[in-house]
């Protein structure tokens, strides 16, 4: 019973990762992409480099979220199916 209970727990954590992965890689390429860019023209304005990052990574949650509530919505049934299989 402990064994199951560790493993749920490293597949929340799994899941959780492959849920932030998309928005993570995207803000992270969207950040390197502007660095880029100003060191090449030596602007260093502040709102150049968050701005972009949040509406990439809005675009991307946008984009995803139906994968994303899929995702949750099997996870949720499998978590609810385990309470009724381990109710006292």
């Amino acid at each position: 019973m402990q064994s199951q209970f560790i493993a749920l727990g490293v597949e929340t954590l799994k899941i959780a990762l492959m849920l932030s992965l998309p928005m993570l890689m995207a803000g992270l390429i969207a950040g390197l992409a502007i660095s880029i860019f100003q060191a090449t023209t030596q602007i260093n304005e502040m709102t150049l480099s968050f701005i972009p990052k949040i509406i990439i990574v809005a675009l991307v949650m946008i984009l995803t979220m139906p994968w994303m509530m899929n995702t949750m919505i099997d996870f949720t049934l499998r978590m609810f199916n385990m309470i009724k299989d381990y109710a006292f």
